[in-house]
C-alpha cells in the first residue's frame, strides 16, 4: 500500500469505499499538473492524479482547471484520451448522482433497453439517492426519467420499476408483511401488487427480516418461490430486488464476474467510495478470485492501471 493512500485510510478509516480523500489536496497545484500531463500526454500521470482523488476532490481540480484554460477537463481529456480509458476517466468526473443518471440513459439508449442496469441501479440505491439521481437525469438530459422508464418496460415490470424509482420507507409489521406475502402464493395467480408494494416501501433490515421467515414458512429458497409463480421480466425484476435486499454485495459481485467493459466501469466508479471494499470481499467469495486478479486477467495497459488503481489492492 502507498504511503498516501495509507495516510488517507487513516483520515477516513470509517468508510468502505476504495478511493478515499488525497490528505494535503492542492486543487490549483493538481490542475496545474493536469494541465501538463495533457500538454505531453502523460497519461500515467493523468491517471494516478485522477483517481488517487475522490469526487469531491476532482471537482474541485476541475474548478481550478477551468480557471487556468477556460476550458472544463473533460474537453482536454476528450483530446488526449480515447476509447474504454476515456470513458473511465470521463465517469471519475461525473458527480455521483450524475454518474447514475447517466448510466440509466445509456441503459436505454439504442435497440434495445439494459433491463440488467436498470435494476441494479434502482434496486441497490436508497430513496434519497434516487431522487437525486431523478433531479440530474432532468437537469442533464432535460428528459423525466418516470416517463422515459415506462417507454422502455411494460406491464407488470415497467410498475415494478416506477415503484423502485419511487420507494419509500412506510412503517410496517414483520408478521403481517410475511402473512400477505404468503397468502398471495397460495391463490391459483399470485398478485404482483401486493408484492411490489411490500418491497418497494419497507427499509431494508425489515424486508430481510421478512423474507427470511417467509423463506422458512414456504420451506424452500425463495428464489425457487419466485421462479414458479411469476415470469418474463416481472420475474426477473422480482428476483434481482429480493436478491439486493438479501445481499446487494454478493449481487455486485455477480454483475462483475461477466468482466463487460461498461458493466465494471459501472459498478466500480459508483461504489468505489462507498462499499467497493465488500463488493471485492463478495466477489473472492463468489469466484475464488480477487477482483485484483480478475481486472488483471481481463484488462490491459492504462486503462488496467487505472482500474486497479480504483480496486486499490489484492484480497
Amino acid at each position: 500500500m502507498d504511503p498516501e493512500y495509507f495516510n488517507s485510510y487513516v483520515m477516513s478509516w470509517g468508510t468502505l469505499g476504495t478511493v478515499r480523500p488525497f490528505p494535503g489536496l492542492n486543487p490549483e497545484k493538481d490542475a496545474l499538473a493536469v494541465q501538463t500531463a495533457l500538454e505531453k500526454k502523460d497519461v500515467v500521470s493523468l491517471v494516478s492524479i485522477l483517481t488517487n482523488r475522490n469526487c469531491a476532490q476532482r471537482q474541485m481540480v476541475d474548478k481550478a482547471y477551468r480557471g487556468i484554460g477556460q476550458k472544463d477537463l473533460e474537453t482536454g481529456l476528450k483530446k488526449v484520451l480515447s476509447g474504454d480509458l476515456l470513458s473511465l476517466m470521463l465517469a471519475l468526473m461525473m458527480t455521483p448522482y450524475e454518474h447514475e443518471a447517466h448510466r440509466l440513459r445509456q441503459a436505454m439508449e439504442g435497440l434495445g433497453t439494459n433491463e440488467e442496469t436498470l435494476l441494479e441501479i434502482l434496486c441497490t440505491r436508497s430513496a434519497p439517492q434516487l431522487k437525486e439521481t431523478n433531479t440530474a437525469y432532468s437537469e442533464i438530459y432535460k428528459k423525466d426519467l418516470e416517463k422515459d422508464l415506462k417507454g422502455e418496460t411494460s406491464g407488470d415490470f415497467a410498475k415494478l420499476i416506477v415503484a423502485l424509482l419511487h420507494k419509500d420507507n412506510v412503517v410496517g409489521v414483520i408478521q403481517r408483511d410475511i402473512e400477505a406475502l404468503s397468502a398471495s402464493l397460495d391463490t391459483k395467480k399470485t398478485d404482483p401488487a401486493v408484492w411490489i408494494n411490500i418491497l418497494t416501501s419497507r427499509d431494508a433490515e425489515h424486508l430481510q427480516k421478512v423474507l427470511m421467515r417467509l423463506e422458512m414458512e414456504r420451506g424452500e429458497p425463495l428464489d425457487k418461490t419466485l421462479e414458479k409463480r411469476f415470469s418474463g421480466d416481472f420475474r426477473m425484476g422480482l428476483k434481482t430486488l429480493v436478491q439486493c435486499i438479501q445481499s446487494p454485495h454478493m449481487f455486485l459481485a455477480q454483475r462483475l464476474v461477466s468482466m463487460k467493459t461498461a458493466l465494471v466501469h459501472g459498478v466500480m466508479v459508483s461504489r468505489c467510495e462507498e462499499d467497493l471494499l465488500c463488493v471485492r470481499a463478495a466477489f473472492l467469495k463468489l469466484t475464488g478470485t480477487s477482483l485484483y486478479t480478475a481486472l488483471q486477467k481481463n484488462f490491459k495497459g492504462e486503462h488496467l492501471q487505472a482500474l486497479l488503481a480504483i480496486c486499490r489492492s489484492e484480497d
